[in-house]
């Protein structure tokens, strides 16, 4: 059976399809959108532009999907819905337009499921769990393949950068700006006492977009996944600097988070630094997989909906 899972996230919107048996999955095809709904934000409030483009690009992936006779799809949203003052608004107008119905996963929710589908790729069975999405950063501490903390935390690339940059790049100021903004995010954080010496298990554009500028300016081999803290910190230094090179990097490799990519690589570094993580890797699988497997591979899917229709 082919199933769809769509991911309406702050910074993307992201569309997996999946041919499953029983409980094994492998992907199909991925699409996303860089639709940046944290942007359309304004007193904690998604406004109509921002409901629009949600709309959007769940049309967009309904005809997708239609064209390729995928009929099982589901949508959920994370802190693009979860973390705005008029989220049975927003849900209500998205669901209306487009047939599709949203479910809200709460934070803690959503470190597990990203959890469950890292997992299914890492295999790990002790470390720390770090997903740095739009507008929340999700963290789960796990031993002998069982989370024993989940957490969701509101800050994210987008978000910070917008509350603390106002140009493409952030200059000196701008940067301290976003060091003491994600230590206020962070200060009700329980990070260990003695550093613990385990790998980040991390999923996300953040951490993918890492990995890519990491491989090229470390010659890293095509199969390595792996960034050490120490290259994360050469690498953060060279971004911060803000200079050409460092400009033409992103652009290169990255191009669609030229203004995240540094907001995003911060929050890293500081989690990183937190836990004393030798390392991170990244895993090709998260939420959405996480979401497969808990949600549906046991369960009857849906079809895409005809979107309702007013009076």
């Amino acid at each position: 059976m082919n199933q769809a899972v769509i991911d309406i996230g702050s910074n993307s919107m992201r569309l997996t399809a999946y041919e499953t048996n029983g409980q094994s999955f492998k992907t199909l095809f991925k699409e996303k959108i860089m639709a940046g709904l944290a942007g359309y934000v304004e007193n904690g409030y998604l406004n109509s532009d921002g409901i629009q483009c949600a709309c959007n690009g769940l049309l967009e992936f309904k005809s997708m999907l239609e064209a390729l006779g995928i009929k099982n799809a589901v949508a959920f949203a994370t802190a693009s819905l979860r973390n705005i003052k008029n989220t049975d608004e927003a849900v209500a107008a998205v669901e209306a337009a487009t047939g599709f119905p949203v479910e809200v996963i709460t934070g803690e929710r959503e470190a597990i499921y990203g959890y469950v589908g890292a997992m299914h790729d890492l295999s790990m069975l002790k470390g720390v769990f770090v997903d740095i999405g739009g507008a929340s950063t999700e963290i789960a501490v796990f031993d002998d393949g069982v989370v024993q903390r989940a957490s969701s935390f509101c800050i994210g690339s987008l978000k910070l950068y917008r509350e603390c940059v106002k140009n493409i790049l952030p200059g000196k100021g701008s940067i301290e700006r976003m060091h003491k903004t994600i230590r206020a995010a962070f200060a009700k954080a329980e990070f260990p006492k003695a550093k613990l010496q385990m790998p980040l298990a991390c999923v996300g554009g953040t951490a993918r977009a890492v990995l890519k500028l990491a491989a090229k300016v470390f010659a890293l081999p095509d199969s390595c996944r792996s960034v050490t803290a120490k290259q994360l910190q050469t690498l953060c230094d060279m971004l911060c600097a803000a200079d050409k090179t460092a400009t033409d990097l992103i652009l290169k490799l990255a191009p669609e988070r030229i203004h995240t990519m540094i907001p995003g690589i911060l929050i890293l570094k500081y989690i990183v630094e937190q836990f004393g993580a030798p390392e991170i890797v990244i895993s090709k699988y998260g939420v959405r997989e996480g979401y497969l497997c808990q949600k549906i591979l046991n369960k009857k899917s849906t079809t895409i909906p005809t979107p309702k229709t007013g009076n």
